[in-house]
């Protein structure tokens, strides 16, 4: 057992070895000729990115570079590496499939689940997603009220630990639902929808609600006793996971990412974050539009999960989906862009900056579009110091396509990732040269 401990000890150092090795050895590229989106400043068309060691070491329109291998792009666009937040990628692979889900833990509070070390390094459907230019995805835990904390992962590396750069990333709260079923009122003698009467259904609600801000205060009155154990004057409280993985978001140092849809929703969720002063943003926001002077004054960043939901109520007009984040960003409300949350959307998620450009054809600016899958979501994970736009210093992960990446026509033609080029292959380029090199009758 010794013996092979040893041995593995020393494949693992050999592999972090040749790990940094590679990283050292990264080739300097002068990328020329492409129409540069730097995102944070004005567009060069053309112009020029020099890439050393992993980062970008200078952008311009005239840049020299002897010891760089040039790479011609003249003709295409390049593009900060998109950022996917509020996503499923890697915790599912096949929706119908019980054996490739990994979404779901057991329990309605369970804020110690890290969903970034269930994530799937092997799942097809990452390498999809960044043929289409995605570089960094949210992979969100559900399963209950508070199902647990979510890191940033890359689309690159061969475990999950090399891949995962900012753990934790958010706290996921699923706001209980605020309507009613008021199918009672036709028949008021008989219950509705599940057996509940409207009283019944008001009272459930009320103590999902008391149960949710009882957890917190729990969660409060924990960190306030290990603040005091710290200055010596009380002894130290046990060590409770739970409440260990809540201590940064109770005491506002870390997000709070709560997912509400509905206009109450939204209302509830915005006046119990700010009271308790927590840092918060709103993922799937769906109605967001209708409260957006509540979320305007609050400063709240949305995470828009429904540009593509058909409309919810039939007083709608078909495209208030469409048109949603334009009004948003109006109101003066940073909107980012997600392809969804559930296990439907997780083959989707390659989508993401047609969510964006649907807006752009229905009010959104489009500098607005491309910063809600970039910058933005850099912004808000945090790590806006490294990702999110073409900058000297920056991480050297961007795309180069043959068009504008809002637009469905446009397609990925080289990715690097840190600097070095990766390889867009996917399942379904694979099955597209499968069968254009099938027999002709």
């Amino acid at each position: 057992m010794k013996k092979l401990s040893k041995n593995l000890a020393t494949i693992s150092l050999a592999l972090a070895l040749a790990s940094t090795s590679a990283v050292g050895r990264a080739q300097s590229l002068l990328l020329s000729g492409a129409t540069v989106h730097t995102v944070s400043g004005e567009t060069l068309a053309p112009g020029k990115v020099l890439i050393k060691d992993g980062k970008i070491a200078a952008v311009g329109a005239n840049i020299s570079a002897d010891d760089a291998k040039t790479i011609d792009l003249t003709g295409q666009h390049l593009f900060p590496g998109l950022i996917a937040l509020n996503t499923v990628v890697g915790l599912i692979e096949i929706s119908g499939v019980r054996a490739t889900q990994d979404t779901t833990e057991v329990g309605d509070y369970t804020p110690d689940v890290e969903s970034w070390i269930a994530v799937n390094p092997d799942s097809e459907l990452i390498p999809v997603a960044r043929a289409n230019g995605i570089a960094y995805f949210q992979p969100v835990p559900h399963g209950g009220s508070v199902p647990g904390q979510s890191g940033l992962v890359g689309v690159e590396g061969w475990t999950t630990e090399q891949r995962t750069i900012k753990k934790p990333l958010a706290l996921h709260v699923f706001w209980p639902n605020m309507d009613l079923n008021l199918t009672v009122r036709a028949n008021p003698g008989r219950k509705g929808k599940g057996g509940k009467s409207m009283d019944e259904q008001a009272k459930e609600r009320r103590t999902k609600l008391r149960a949710l801000q009882e957890f917190f205060d729990d969660a409060a009155a924990y960190a306030k006793a290990k603040d005091a154990a710290a200055k010596g004057s009380t002894p130290a409280p046990e060590k409770i996971p739970a409440w260990e993985a809540m201590l940064p978001y109770v005491r506002g140092e870390a997000m709070i990412m709560v997912h509400a849809d509905e206009a109450r929703q939204i209302t509830a969720a915005v006046k119990w974050a700010t009271t308790n002063k927590f840092k918060f943003v709103i993922a799937g926001g769906r109605d967001a539009w209708m409260v957006s002077d509540l979320l305007a004054t609050n400063h709240v960043p949305i995470v828009y999960a429904h540009t593509f939901s058909l409309p919810e109520r039939d007083t709608d007009s078909y495209d208030v989906h469409f048109a949603a984040p334009g009004k948003l960003t109006k109101a003066g409300i940073k909107v980012l862009f997600s392809a969804g949350e559930t296990g439907f959307d997780a083959p989707l998620a390659k989508n993401l900056p047609y969510c964006a450009g649907q807006a752009v054809a229905f009010g959104l600016h489009y500098d607005e579009a491309l910063k809600g899958i970039t910058l933005y979501p850099a912004q808000v994970a945090g790590v806006d110091d490294r990702l999110g736009s073409i900058e000297p210093g920056k991480e050297a992960t961007l795309f180069a396509a043959t068009g504008d990446i809002l637009d469905l026509r446009a397609d990925v033609t080289h990715f690097w990732f840190a600097g070095k080029e990766i390889s867009l292959e996917n399942r379904h380029t694979r099955l597209y040269q499968k069968y254009k090199s099938r027999p002709k009758p």
